[in-house]
């Protein structure tokens, strides 16, 4: 008897216990730990998601687990440029497209333009013109690839090959329009935004940014809310808030805001170090806390040839054999393509990317310099940044760029470029008083911070400690081409005949991993070259990157495995 009373007890105090921790969880998700105050309330008070897991994938992207790596040299220098001299970085995690851009994946950028700012209108025309790819890029000289010029791009027999003929500055603008779209329809599927409307409703006014969205959101679509607030979801909100007796609103919201986690980060180029991390992909080797080794390729191994008992001796990637050999004999190919080859007709490494090495050679979103100054910094390393800030109207709003205010840049080789897009944020550089007493950064431009390798130089001079430009560590060529044009509409052009000492200048990027038209030389990750911003080749393309929020690895509790 007395035993089933005491049993009886201790069973009470362990389920009162359990329902004091559920509340106690209640309380922790729906209580403020630093005001007590209830959080998400109907009656109005802080709003906030409680609920958030973890950031999605965005389409085409593969989680990269972020860690510690040596980034740089691993095969002899035979060039001895010293320009990949090995430190050692942190990346943190981050997603990537596990294949490059394709044409297919590209022609629904020119697609979308075309259809939203018809090249048709004089205003609109070089929008167009300035995202289509230079097709031109496979002619050669002494070669016949007119097959190439007038068929890779849009002919879908090569639908699933990587895009090429595309300039840094172009890829840089189709990640951005990638992005809009993304979040687009996240905002269509939630129930947020007006159903279909994307396809049906956007013009070249009204159509959606996510700066803009989030910035100002009753800006955002053109200012249409039937648009913006046309969702299920949305009309929820509106109707579900509570309003004292002048009508002001208690709590809730009306737009999807970035606290709540719906919207996903940008798409981007990767940097050069979350590149190269990637591509050697060296978890695939590592014991515990260390790695065994280092990797020549994104594979394991010394060889470009398959180990596999199924697949012995077949090429691992798409390069140039030798003199003359882009393919092999008829018959027998040594890796199944001439030119680019199809997406994903190579294993991926072990971060299930594919073709990070081979195919196609890819832009990153780095400034070309020899020197990776890992004694600044070695965590997240990257120079290109220029800061800026929302421009602001004179009501304190902020400044959305309208249908004729768009904003082309025009490129050293003659070719204009939007830049900025109706129902953009349009965007100024940071000022000195924006700066005033930081200690992290001092102007807008950083491109030049802790600049050059004294030891190098001519003159023994950083890029700042000079004003004669015949005198500067990176004295490259400046062609000049001026914003206007002449009565026949041609562009002025004007060309360098100044004696230069380098090719290096702000407005080279580093590109990496090697091509078709690479030697397997080039298919160490940790190789890099540089190319014009704005220029094209029949050899680089890209892919997108976007960052991870939040966790470092995707379960947050997991147990260190071999």
């Amino acid at each position: 008897m007395r035993i089933n009373i005491a049993f009886r007890a201790f069973t009470t105090l362990v389920l009162g216990v359990g329902l004091l921790s559920c509340n106690n969880s209640r309380d922790y998700d729906n209580r403020s730990r630093a005001t007590g105050w209830d959080i998400n309330s109907d009656e109005g008070g802080f709003q906030y998601n409680t609920d958030y897991k973890e950031q999605e994938a965005g389409p085409g992207l593969v989680f990269v687990e972020g860690g510690t790596f040596t980034m740089g040299q691993v095969q002899d220098d035979v060039m001895h440029d010293w320009n990949n001299t090995p430190t050692q970085q942190h990346v943190q995690s981050f997603y990537m497209d596990e294949t490059e851009v394709t044409n297919m994946m590209y022609m629904e950028y020119l697609d979308w333009l075309k259809k939203v700012f018809p090249p048709t209108q004089e205003n609109f025309r070089n929008i167009y013109n300035g995202a289509v790819p230079d097709t031109l890029v496979w002619r050669n000289r002494l070669g016949y690839n007119e097959t190439m010029v007038n068929n890779y791009l849009r002919h879908p027999a090569y639908g699933n090959y990587p895009v090429v003929g595309v300039s840094w500055i172009q890829a840089v603008e189709f990640s951005k329009w990638r992005t809009d779209r993304v979040n687009e329809l996240l905002l269509e599927e939630g129930g947020y935004t007006k159903e279909g409307a994307r396809l049906t409703d956007v013009q070249a006014g009204t159509t959606f940014n996510t700066e803009t969205y989030l910035n100002a959101p009753s800006k955002a679509y053109g200012g249409n809310t039937e648009i913006s607030q046309g969702g299920d979801e949305s009309q929820d909100m509106i109707e579900n808030q509570n309003t004292d007796a002048e009508g002001n609103a208690l709590g809730g919201q009306t737009y999807v805001q970035r606290k709540d986690g719906v919207l996903l980060p940008e798409y981007r180029l990767p940097t050069e170090a979350e590149w190269e991390y990637a591509a050697s992909s060296l978890v695939g080797i590592r014991d515990y806390n260390v790695y065994r080794g280092r990797k020549k390729y994104p594979w394991d191994g010394q060889y470009t040839r398959s180990g596999d008992v199924k697949r012995q001796g077949d090429q691992l990637a798409n390069f140039k054999q030798s003199d003359g050999d882009y393919g092999g004999i008829a018959g027998w190919s040594d890796d199944g393509a001439d030119i680019t080859a199809e997406v994903k007709s190579y294993e991926p490494n072990d971060f299930g990317l594919y073709d990070m090495a081979g195919n196609v050679a890819e832009w990153v979103a780095d400034v070309y310099r020899p020197i990776v100054d890992d004694e600044f910094n070695d965590f997240n390393y990257y120079r290109g940044n220029v800061y800026t800030k929302n421009a602001i109207n004179e009501d304190g709003s902020v400044k959305v760029v309208g249908v004729d205010e768009i904003e082309f840049d025009t490129l050293a080789t003659g070719r204009l470029v939007a830049r900025s897009y109706p129902g953009d944020i349009a965007q100024v550089p940071v000022t000195e008083d924006d700066t005033y007493m930081r200690t992290n950064y001092t102007n807008s431009d950083q491109r030049n911070f802790r600049d050059g390798d004294k030891s190098s130089s001519r003159y023994y001079r950083s890029y700042q400690e000079t004003e004669d430009d015949s005198q500067r560590m990176y004295n490259s060529p400046t062609y000049n081409v001026a914003g206007t044009r002449d009565t026949s509409g041609v562009a002025k052009r004007g060309y360098d005949s100044a004696d230069r000492t380098t090719l290096i200048s702000d407005e080279v990027r580093v590109y990496k991993g090697g091509s078709w038209r690479d030697r397997a030389y080039w298919l160490d990750p940790a190789q890099r070259r540089y190319f014009p911003q704005d220029m094209a080749t029949d050899y680089i393309g890209f892919r997108n990157a976007m960052s991870r929020v939040g966790s470092k690895s995707l379960d947050s509790n997991k147990k260190a495995k071999n």
